[in-house]
């Protein structure tokens, strides 16, 4: 369900002084990832009495055009993350490929870079060879279901070699990554949130995008065998030869029900993606699990976006949230607070009442606000042992749910939509739950809004983290700095991992290019 929040006046006072301020510059220079991408032409704000000029808060994000012959989707992004778990580093799954060798080549915490198409997969498929015979590679149903049918190479312009650059890295149990494709105007970006250990955000973040892009390519495929549907207007969508950005171009302007028929195909590939990592993972566990028997109770939240155009496609799993901010023509002034993602915990009442429903023969589903004990979110990636009881055995003592009797009791089915992005939407704020633990929807796009207008060429996501440091620090009666000081794993005592990405959204003319930390 899409839940609505409505600004009219913000009476929290986030102001603070230049002492303040140097603290906290002093504090944040030593953000796990802060990275940033511009279009060239970015508009910034302008000054405080442009509305009263006449100057709408469209033009202000460079909206009012955007709806013309669109070929990206926004003006600018930010990304930036703070730890404060205390998580060793994954170097021995996959015997230590993972982390030693596919992870260092694909963050990039602090720029944008040019990657390689799949550079993950094609590693990970040669371990996999290397290991002998079916039965005992870690990723034998990526191999034998899809992988071997894939070209080590994506031949369509869609998301290839040449267009690709990517940015982010982890901040404690958290991972994130942005993906852009210039030529072709996407944008991927995904939050993991990890819990129990940083295993499970570290698999995503080696496979899922490949997976994504796999199934896209697959999807891809099924509209090139639509015998010449684009035919007729290929010749007008000059240099775009890629079939899925044609079809996604095309669905813009069609009939209704070709246009949801295929962002319904596109919400499948990320569905499908992340099952996909879902299976290949938990093949990975039970292969590994006799070494290390915490990784059946490794796991992570999923947050992705997809941004073409006008079409904003979510897919989420546990906690994290993505908020549209958007500000009704008719209603100006009025900055709306839009949740695009579920919440899938034991505080969603919807959420509790399925998990008991679906148990009706066990007393101790929830016992002291977590399912089992064990966790709060009700839907994630991993955590095999609250969903198969052979993961569960594998535990010892006290670790081991001793009652596990009709499991799974955490799920995988992920929430997903489409979003048709309209004149009236400003940004996205992506994030993992610990932003929302100090701020509301409403608080966020809020503070990025005002943050925007008085700091146009400034970095969001990074003020956002500040201003949490700062509010963290006066709930416990510290400066900022004194919080900063404290080690990583006790610092988990004030706030947790934070994670997240602003997007602006805009003119998607305008070429792209990347740039260092804002």
């Amino acid at each position: 369900m899409v839940d609505e929040e409505l600004f009219y006046k913000d009476t929290s006072d986030h102001s603070i002084s230049s002492e303040e301020e140097d603290m906290l510059v002093r504090s944040c220079s030593n953000l796990n990832v802060s990275f940033g991408y511009h279009c060239d032409s970015y508009t910034s704000f302008p000054s405080e009495n442009s509305h009263e000029n006449g100057i709408s808060p469209r033009n202000i994000f460079g909206t009012d055009t955007m709806m013309g012959s669109r070929n990206g989707s926004f003006t600018c992004l930010s990304g930036a993350a703070i730890s404060a778990n205390f998580t060793l580093a994954n170097t021995n799954i996959c015997k230590g490929l993972i982390g030693e060798e596919i992870l260092p080549g694909l963050d990039s915490p602090n720029s944008f870079r040019k990657i390689v198409s799949s550079p993950s997969m094609s590693r990970l498929d040669s371990f996999s060879n290397s290991q002998g015979s079916p039965d005992s590679s870690i990723f034998e149903i990526s191999k034998n279901t899809w992988r071997s049918s894939a070209p080590t190479a994506v031949s369509s312009n869609f998301l290839t070699n040449t267009e690709v650059k990517m940015a982010g890295g982890a901040a404690g149990e958290d991972r994130v990554q942005a993906v852009c494709s210039e030529k072709n105007g996407w944008l991927i970006c995904g939050i993991y949130d990890g819990f129990n250990g940083r295993d499970a955000a570290d698999f995503l973040a080696v496979t899922l995008y490949d997976n994504i892009v796999y199934y896209l390519y697959l999807l891809e495929n099924r509209i090139k065998q639509q015998n010449g549907l684009y035919n007729s207007s290929e010749s007008s969508l000059s240099g775009v030869k890629s079939e899925l950005t044609l079809a996604m171009r095309m669905a813009e302007n069609e009939d209704i029900k070709f246009s949801e028929t295929f962002r319904a195909g596109v919400l499948n590939c990320l569905s499908t993606a992340v099952e996909q990592a879902e299976n290949d993972f938990l093949c990975m566990v039970e292969q590994e699990m006799d070494d290390r028997p915490d990784l059946v109770s490794v796991g992570s939240c999923v947050l992705v976006v997809l941004l073409h155009g006008k079409d904003l496609c979510i897919l989420n799993l546990g906690d994290s949230r993505a908020v549209l901010a958007s500000m009704p023509y008719a209603e100006k002034g009025t900055l709306k607070a839009i949740q695009l993602t579920e919440t899938h915990s034991l505080e969603n009442p919807l959420e509790y009442q399925k998990l008991i429903a679906d148990h009706p023969n066990d007393s101790s589903v929830v016992r002291g606000n977590k399912i089992k004990g064990k966790l709060k979110v009700t839907r994630a990636f991993g955590v095999g042992y609250l969903k198969q009881k052979k993961f569960n055995d594998a535990l010892m003592g006290i670790l081991r749910v001793r009652d596990l009797s009709s499991p799974p009791y955490v799920y995988t089915n992920p929430h997903t939509l489409s979003h048709k992005v309209t004149d009236d939407d400003l940004f996205v704020v992506l994030g993992s739950d610990g932003l929302f633990d100090f701020f509301s929807n409403n608080e966020v796009v809020q503070l990025v809004y005002q943050f925007m207008h008085d700091n146009p060429m400034g970095d969001p996501a990074k003020y956002l983290i500040e201003q949490l440091i700062l509010k963290a620090a006066r709930e416990a009666a510290l400066t900022a700095e004194e919080l900063m000081r404290i080690p990583v794993g006790s610092r988990r005592k004030y706030h947790d991992d934070v994670t997240i990405i602003v997007i602006i959204l805009g003119n998607a003319q305008r070429t792209m290019t990347a740039s260092t930390s804002l």
